[in-house]
């Protein structure tokens, strides 16, 4: 079981909802929230993908190409809106941030589904190298948009990511304290490659999205987790 994280850790990206008129605010940053259906959080993104637990081909050390996650991307959503789904085929914007850890056109495809009414806002964070660290990005949410849905790239690596979907933080019509998710990897379906620095091969026509049950994401017969996010309300 891993610890909830409570602290606060940077660095931290804030975008806020649409029309918040209703929420005070100092230097950017909500200090409370006026509308009882609204609520704000800070969602934290740790690594637990380490050589110990992950000793298959572990990519070696580097300033750039060594092991670490993309910036995280993810939207506040109602249930019409999937940033990922298993056994689907990857968006354009899934499949460039898992192959390259780039966020457009993912933000793009957000911003669209904020446009139709189905996401309410959109976070992201720097990426993570340090992994004695974490990335934060805090976000606001509506009763319209409960569910949250997150991604990064597992990089170096052809298509992998971790990501956690459709995490809905009310319950019982109340917002939860805190929920901590644990990560495994997913492999989006858009390269063939099979190692962490496998040359580009994309996959024609794609695949589909699925657990990643690599080598590199099992021992002993087990999935191994990557990592965790934690969801923290402020």
């Amino acid at each position: 079981m891993f610890p909830i994280i409570t602290q606060i850790l940077k660095p931290i990206a804030l975008i806020g909802l649409i029309g918040l008129a209703a929420c005070q605010s100092a230097g950017g940053v909500t200090v409370g929230n006026a509308d009882p259906q609204m609520a704000e959080y800070e969602v934290t993104l740790r690594s637990t993908w380490t050589q110990s637990n992950h000793p298959f081909e572990y990519p070696e050390a580097g300033v750039l190409t060594g092991p670490h996650f993309s910036g995280l991307i993810g939207a506040t959503h109602d249930g019409q809106y999937e940033i990922f789904a298993e056994g689907k085929t990857p968006t354009p914007g899934l499949e460039r941030l898992s192959e390259e850890g780039k966020h457009d056109p993912l933000n793009r495809e957000i911003q669209a589904a904020i446009a139709a009414g189905n996401v309410g806002a959109l976070f992201e964070t720097d990426p993570l190298r340090d992994f004695s660290q974490g990335v934060s990005a805090r976000f606001r949410i509506d009763e319209r948009h409960p569910q949250v849905s997150a991604v990064a790239m597992i990089a170096p690596s052809p298509d992998w990511f971790a990501g956690v979907r459709n995490l809905n933080l009310m319950e019982n019509g109340q917002w939860v304290r805190s929920r901590t998710v644990t990560l495994y990897g997913y492999d989006s379906g858009g390269d063939t490659g099979a190692t962490y620095k496998a040359p580009d091969m994309d996959a024609n026509p794609k695949q589909a999205t699925r657990l990643a049950k690599d080598p590199h994401f099992v021992k002993n017969g087990q999935l191994i987790p990557v990592g965790t996010l934690t969801f923290t309300k402020l």
